[in-house]
């Protein structure tokens, strides 16, 4: 063979075999068509004895030699390309653009944005270049700052107080219960899951942190030191007091065989304190949790009226209504209580669960105010007369402000006469959790932050009467 084809790949750039002084290359030391080389391969065939392909022994250094470029033929696979990783060149310099050129009153009316984080990269950029440089705009900057932090409200890692409720709701609304807990048990419902939630972290130190129970008696204020533990067992035993008027178990008639268990609130609860070998601990928190859950399971299936069944206070007594909200109403200032000793943030009721806690307390002040004169708690007032039940009387309007507040016409000289606008001698006005504080017993009525408008006596008479709804 012979030809440009035969000697095309030995050529550097001819199409007609030649090499650049128009002779044929040759191949080692043999010719075209001579003998061959030394190596003993056929300069013909192009082949080695050695069954390889190529073109002598390589590039001299061990590594085959690459095959050389056919003129006038672009080959179809390129060859790969070296990266710059690998070829040890140096890498480029990474510059950051400069930030543009802005004018200062176009900086200074994108300090606002640039606070609220709500310029671009370039933009924030140049506005902080400049404020490197301008005393002014940086004064303005830091204050723009300080005002976005104050309007952003800090988020809590704690679930949302409402989340509960809008997640039991949701799932009622697709799959009402077959036995729905009433209405006017749903705040005991709720706050003794909030506090069953708040204690189910709880380690041996929590249990056991000094709690100081507090309320008022008469003219000033009362307290008892207890713990975590021996405030569940408070509740647990007041909690009784609805369990017995509903047929369940009492939890003192165990610590107590033989005995007929104590009546008021403060004795129940010594009684169960003094009957246990051991301060109470963690382990109080199963039967507190058991008796709420039977509680409420109890009221659900018996269907029992709110206003059917009396619960004994001892010295009083409450509908079945009013004693479970009273019921719900302690467990959460004592949850509060609890929350305190242990450092840990505790949010009020549910708006419409907190407006019917108070409205119980304004239903009860007309009776707390007649037992302060019978004792002699109040100052004699020459115009105070009795009024027939059912017809209208001196009247103090109690004005509750915030999502659980109302109003409500206190009648001032009988338990039995209705409050009258025509009346009203006096107006007091006070926040929502505000006046649960002072119906707890855990502010004073000289500090309560209250508006007043009127009698004086009036006033002092219904705020220290509210301070005496709270017990141990």
């Amino acid at each position: 063979m012979s030809g440009p084809d035969r000697f095309g790949a030995y050529g550097e750039g001819r199409g007609d075999g030649k090499d650049e002084e128009g002779e044929f290359p040759t191949r080692g030391t043999g010719a075209p068509g001579g003998p061959p080389d030394a190596e003993g391969g056929d300069a013909d065939s192009g082949h080695h004895h050695d069954g390889r392909t190529g073109h002598g022994d390589g590039n001299g250094d061990g590594t085959p030699a690459r095959p050389l470029p056919i003129p006038g033929r672009t080959p179809r696979i390129p060859t790969p390309r070296a990266s710059v990783e690998d070829g040890g060149l140096p890498l480029p310099d990474l510059v950051d653009p400069a930030p543009p050129r802005l004018e200062h009153p176009v900086l200074k009316s994108l300090l606002g944005a640039w606070a609220l984080a709500a310029c671009s990269a370039e933009e924030t950029a140049a506005v902080e270049d400049h404020l490197g440089g301008c005393g002014a705009c940086a004064d303005e900057a830091r204050r723009l700052r300080e005002a976005v932090g104050l309007l952003q409200r800090p988020e809590s890692l704690d679930l949302d107080p409402g989340l509960r409720t809008r997640v039991l709701d949701g799932c009622l609304d697709r799959r009402p219960p077959r036995i729905p807990v009433p209405g006017w048990a749903m705040p005991y419902d709720a706050e003794t899951a909030r506090l069953d939630a708040l204690l189910q972290d709880f380690g041996d130190a929590e249990w056991h942190a000094p709690v100081r129970l507090r309320w008022f008696r008469g003219e000033g204020g009362v307290n008892r030191r207890t713990t975590v533990a021996g405030v569940i067992a408070h509740l647990l035993a007041v909690d009784g007091l609805v369990a017995v008027a509903l047929g369940l178990d009492d939890p003192l008639a165990g610590d107590r065989p033989g005995d007929k268990p104590a009546g008021t609130p403060a004795e129940r609860t010594e009684a169960f304190w003094e009957a246990s070998h051991f301060p109470p601990t963690r382990s109080v928190r199963g039967p507190w949790r058991e008796q709420a859950h039977a509680l409420v399971r109890t009221v659900s299936f018996t269907g029992a009226g709110p206003g059917t069944l009396p619960v004994s206070y001892g010295d009083f007594e409450l509908p079945l209504r009013d004693a479970l909200l009273d019921r719900a109403f302690e467990c959460w200032v004592h949850a509060e209580d609890i929350a305190e000793a242990v450092d840990y943030p505790y949010a009020p009721p549910a708006p419409r669960h907190l407006h019917d806690m108070i409205d119980l307390a304004a239903r009860m002040l007309p009776g707390v105010l007649a037992e302060r004169r019978r004792a002699g708690l109040t100052a004699p007032v020459s115009s105070r007369h009795l009024v027939a039940a059912g017809q209208p009387g001196r009247s103090l309007r109690l004005e509750i402000e915030g999502l659980g507040g109302g109003e409500w016409l206190i009648p001032l000289d009988s338990p039995g006469a209705v409050g009258s606008a025509d009346h009203q001698v006096a107006h007091v006005a006070l926040d929502d959790v505000e006046f649960c504080k002072l119906a707890a017993g855990h502010v004073s009525p000289e500090e309560a932050a209250a508006g007043q408008v009127g009698d004086r006596a009036a006033i002092r008479e219904v705020l220290s009467a509210a301070a005496s709804l709270s017990r141990m």
